[in-house]
């Protein structure tokens, strides 16, 4: 069943893989997102392990504590979405266009 199955070979592929997956680890947390919501009042930069990193918020906003929630909440899923987009394209050029995740 496993004849002419060189183990090694199984062994540095695998090890390329993780090394390439550590690889794209870093180069998602040195990645960017930046959304704006609200007609540009509210700005929220993500990075592409997922991390809220900056949010900017218009002082004219300071006084309206339900607009601001709900323009926060917004804008940090639309960041925190384009850097799952991201993560499921690097994904998806790892391993060669094949989809992992079983989605389109």
């Amino acid at each position: 069943m496993f004849d002419g199955l060189d183990m090694s070979k199984m062994q540095d592929m695998l090890q390329d893989m993780q090394k390439k997956a550590k690889d794209l680890e870093e180069q998602s947390r040195a990645t960017s997102f930046k959304v704006k919501g609200g007609g540009g009042l509210i700005e929220v930069s993500a990075n592409g392990a997922g991390e809220v990193t900056d949010i900017t918020i218009d002082d004219s906003l300071l006084e309206d504590k339900e607009s601001l929630q709900i323009l926060l909440i917004s804008t940090i899923n639309d960041a925190l979405k384009m850097s799952e987009d991201n993560k499921k394209s690097q994904a998806m050029n790892m391993f060669g266009g094949l989809n992992p995740f079983g989605t389109k």
